[in-house]
């Protein structure tokens, strides 16, 4: 069984495809749909905007993804729309485009497709749009028009209402089975449950495992490698739980980061905000909280805070489950402790207890859809006015994301004060020695890591330390 999907509510029906073979290639260069660009390759422009929609219940949950890192089979069973299912039967142009044009919104229109998605994505309320207009296109980069001509086309937009019985149809006809192929003799597979999944690595130990892809797409994309036998894991529906309870948060490991940021900004808005963070919102859209753990790269956003918080880990095999502290599974650089036949299936992250300081910051070049050069996240408890517990993490600043032990000595026992938080930011140099790259040199991560601490220090006087609040 190969890949199906709709097409602007047409079916489409590729009985062989190549597992690795980007939806923006198959768009551009065998459907013809040349409006959907590509720029980047690497899910960072947003030229390549697609809306991609799932039947949910009743209803088509649409979202904003990025088509240059979708392999086709991560299409299997949905709905499509590209910039030219926009237009009308007599060609005229729909109104975020209308909007677009009138306000001068486009000077060379290579980026204008992607922006425009995005904003037709909002308008007709896609996952993770309820956002301000400014959050929903930073995964979309214009450097001719700038932005205020875009964000004032994007905010005189009203509501727009579609008449989706066509496609719920078609999805409906399309929808249930899993896929799976075959292509130059490299299998694929895309399973519904979790079982499913456990019998399929059980069989292939061997196998990639791709949710959101929005690492694993450039490793094709960039690096031009062959991931042999794949399996596709984001439409299993028991991988993609969210339970809220009152002593911890626990996530499916096929979770969107898109669909968590809420629950997540519950469990403490400072991890919300790390999130609404993390990448653009067609990355959220497509990156998995499991994903981007089982990935295990020392930079990724989503472990220093989760390590800080206390989260747990089970995995998961045909032979049953294991839990671990999270900050146990990465052993050393591309090195996790995954079995053979294993995978993520859960986090568990436990509610911070009333009164407990958190802090969780992420330093980067770039404020909106960029890589960590430091990210830090501190969760303290103090009861008059001594530290009796810390867990403080980072990333980027050791070869996996890391406890700062010396750090967490220095901090325990001692009074919440200026000189104690500025020892604990002194012990860091016991704790972390780190590389220089390209985001950041190993002398000025030891010191932005240091800085940190005083940062928590100054916020929990009352001095405003977001780089949003600053006035000239």
């Amino acid at each position: 069984m190969g890949v199906r999907f709709l097409l602007d509510g047409q079916r489409v029906d590729l009985p062989e495809v190549d597992p690795t073979a980007t939806l923006l290639d198959h768009l551009r260069y065998t459907l013809r749909r040349t409006g959907t660009k590509e720029g980047c390759a690497e899910g960072d422009c947003g030229a390549c905007t697609v809306l991609v929609g799932a039947l949910e219940g009743e209803a088509v949950a649409w979202r904003a993804v990025n088509a240059c890192i979708q392999f086709l089979p991560m299409v299997n069973g949905k709905a499509l729309m590209t910039v030219e299912s926009l237009k009308d039967a007599g060609g005229a142009l729909c109104p975020v485009q209308e909007v677009m044009a009138a306000n001068g919104s486009s000077q060379c229109g290579f980026c204008t497709p992607g922006f425009v998605m995005s904003l037709h994505g909002r308008s007709i309320g896609a996952r993770g749009c309820d956002l301000p207009v400014a959050d929903v296109i930073a995964g979309n980069l214009c450097r001719c028009t700038g932005y205020g001509p875009i964000l004032e086309a994007g905010e005189g937009l009203a509501p727009a209402a579609r008449d989706e019985a066509a496609v719920i149809a078609g999805l409906q006809a399309i929808a249930g089975e899993g896929a799976s192929g075959t292509w130059q003799g490299r299998r694929w597979f895309s399973p519904r449950t979790a079982q499913e999944l456990a019998a399929l690595l059980a069989e292939h130990p061997e196998a990639r495992l791709v949710a959101g892809a929005t690492d694993v797409g450039l490793w094709v994309t960039k690096g031009l490698r062959d991931l042999g036998a794949v399996i596709f894991i984001a439409d299993i529906a028991d991988l993609a739980r969210i339970e809220e309870g009152e002593a911890a948060l626990t996530l499916g490991a096929a979770v969107r980061y898109a669909d968590a940021h809420a629950a997540m900004a519950r469990l403490h808005p400072e991890l919300g905000e790390l999130v609404r963070r993390i990448g653009g919102l067609q990355v959220r859209n497509a990156a998995t909280v499991g994903g981007n753990i089982a990935n295990g790269s020392p930079i990724g956003d989503g472990p220093p805070a989760l390590i800080a918080l206390g989260a747990e880990l089970t995995l998961r095999s045909i032979d049953g489950r294991r839990t671990m502290p999270l900050e146990d599974y990465f052993l050393a650089y591309g090195r996790q402790d995954r079995r053979a036949g294993e995978f993520v299936e859960s986090i568990r992250i436990p509610r911070p207890a009333a009164g407990a300081v958190v802090h969780i910051a992420k330093l980067s070049r770039r404020f909106d859809s960029d890589i960590s050069a430091v990210c830090g996240a501190f969760a303290l408890t103090i009861a008059q006015g001594t530290i009796t517990a810390a867990r403080v993490a980072f990333g980027g600043m050791a070869a996996t994301p890391k406890r700062a032990a010396a750090c967490e000595a220095a901090l325990v026992g001692r009074r919440f004060d200026e000189a104690t938080l500025a020892a604990a930011a002194e012990a860091l140099k016991s704790d972390f020695a780190p590389l220089s790259d390209v985001r950041g040199s190993a002398a000025y991560r030891l010191e932005a890591a240091a800085n940190l601490l005083r940062r928590l220090w100054l916020r929990e006087q009352g001095t405003a330390i977001s780089v949003l609040e600053v006035e000239a």
